[in-house]
């Protein structure tokens, strides 16, 4: 079964697919159990990757390889290794609490809904396996249209504008993102002789800076607006603003990791002599993406936008992380990204949940919520002190590791990353103190019935992942280990002069 357990898991989602587009549409009690029980396989089918992958290897694991399109020598070619392995797993298990989460707030075209998530959750997995660039570009597109149709189909008032901006936005990014992979793809062939998209053979190529510059550029715009990072970060908000809770839940925790995994995975090790001459530009931009997202979800009157913003801020340490380009800063990336896509979601959810009830994300409609809904203040509580960093919770070990690898370049950028951490714990506690204390706002908000028990189930897997990883994150960093230590040396042998450079000029 290893042979071909990452195809299995790959397209569980989309041959649970096929057979949901020939139910009755009447029938929706069918197709919710149906779409559950594919995630719910899905997820069960991802969990041997955990205790099968071999820590010690850095390469590639369960790798399958087929020709595909030998006319042009693009092949399906996939593999995880431990940074991989992590996003893979986050997308299994958020897909399944995504999908569980729309069993009552979802209520018309099911099938339709289910059908495009399930397509999503397929097209995310082969977004995060894929080691052929042809392949990536495929399942990176497939990504796109599910949820620029989730958001416009089910989102709310302003959902069609939200969603077209998304669309555009992306597929400028992608459209560059082509013109690089295209670059890579001729360059191999007037060094070799042979057309590739393997990603292996591709960075086996030597590529002059200037040439590396030009194809740098077209992967950071993909990547940078799919994060996003300043000033691509305006469809975020919106997109979050409308789409239905699932929707934001994997927007946030799974889409947004995708731009970072493609520094990683992509312009770092193709790309490592421009990633370098860049990095600075880079680290700079990230700093002002933590301070300035913090800043306006401090004035924010909307939770959706309110946590939209605080994504903003966090995946700035992210970027930041991976470009010092040593172990710490890495490492903290790799477990934001799978800390932040854990703490987010949770936040969308419970927001979900509150409007649900009441239709209305304004925070100043809410109010003493620990009276009628003490569950719900419970979860709350924790999911907004782990967005902040508090230690004992996830997001603190990733953020305190990528201030650790950023120190090594340059303390100021330190102290000012950290004004980012004082703002997030401003616009959190603010935010809980007015929709969980004081008094109600409303005669309605007083009465609000707590959580169910199916909307506990929800947010209790989520919660324990927040307390496990800010507790005892030590797992995560051993799987992680091989694969990010291999990368960083990959960096350091090739450029140890223009990483001194590097120092200096942050």
């Amino acid at each position: 079964m290893d042979s071909h357990l990452l195809s299995i898991v790959l397209f569980t989602p989309f041959a649970g697919m096929i057979p949901l587009l020939f139910f009755p549409k009447e029938n929706k009690t069918l197709i919710k159990v149906w779409a559950n029980m594919v995630m719910v396989i899905g997820f069960l089918l991802s969990l041997p990757l955990w205790w099968r992958l071999d820590r010690s290897n850095p390469d590639f694991q369960f790798v399958e390889r087929i020709n595909w399109i030998p006319s042009i020598g693009a092949q399906y070619h996939i593999g995880v290794d431990g940074i991989s392995m992590l996003m893979v797993l986050l997308t299994t298990s958020l897909g399944l609490i995504s999908v569980f989460s729309s069993w009552s707030a979802v209520k018309d075209r099911l099938k339709e809904y289910y059908c495009f998530f399930l397509l999503l959750q397929s097209g995310m997995l082969g977004a995060f396996m894929a080691l052929d660039f042809f392949l990536f570009y495929v399942f990176w597109e497939v990504m796109l249209v599910p949820m620029y149709v989730i958001i416009g189909v089910w989102g709310g008032a302003r959902k069609l504008h939200a969603a077209i901006k998304f669309f555009l936005y992306t597929l400028f990014g992608s459209v560059l993102m082509l013109l690089g992979i295209l670059a890579l793809y001729f360059h191999h062939y007037n060094q070799f002789g042979t057309y590739t998209f393997d990603i292996a053979a591709l960075m086996k190529m030597t590529v002059p800076l200037h040439i590396q510059t030009w194809m740098f550029w077209g992967f950071f715009l993909a990547f940078a607006i799919k994060v996003p990072m300043l000033p691509f970060h305006s469809w975020l908000p919106d997109a979050h603003a409308e789409a239905p809770t699932a929707g934001s839940v994997i927007l946030a925790g799974v889409l947004l990791k995708m731009g970072a995994y493609g520094f990683i995975r992509f312009s770092l090790p193709l790309l490592p002599d421009a990633s370098v001459t860049f990095a600075p530009f880079i680290s700079w931009l990230s700093v002002a993406a933590i301070l300035y997202g913090g800043y306006l979800a401090l004035a924010q009157s909307d939770l959706k936008k309110l946590v939209a913003y605080s994504s903003i801020s966090h995946m700035g340490f992210v970027t930041l992380g991976i470009f010092a380009f040593n172990k710490q800063g890495i490492q903290g990336a790799v477990l934001q990204m799978f800390s932040h896509g854990i703490t987010a979601g949770a936040l969308f959810l419970a927001v979900g949940q509150l409007y649900d009830r009441t239709h209305s994300r304004l925070i100043s409609d809410y109010g003493g919520l620990h009276k009628p809904m003490p569950r719900f203040a419970a979860f709350l509580s924790l999911f907004a002190v782990a967005a902040f960093g508090l230690p004992g919770a996830a997001n603190f070990i990733g953020e305190f590791l990528v201030l650790v690898g950023t120190s090594y370049r340059s303390f100021v950028m330190v102290l000012l990353a950290m004004g980012g951490i004082v703002l997030a714990a401003a616009y959190m506690l603010c935010m809980l103190q007015r929709v969980t204390l004081g008094q109600a706002a409303t005669p309605a908000a007083a009465l609000l019935p707590d959580l169910s028990m199916r909307e506990t189930a929800t947010l209790v897997p989520l919660a324990v992942v927040i307390l496990w990883v800010g507790l005892y994150p030590g797992p995560l960093m051993e799987v992680m280990d091989a694969s990010v230590n291999h990368l960083v040396q990959k960096m350091n042998g090739v450029l140890p002069l223009k990483l001194t450079r590097l120092s200096l000029l942050l």
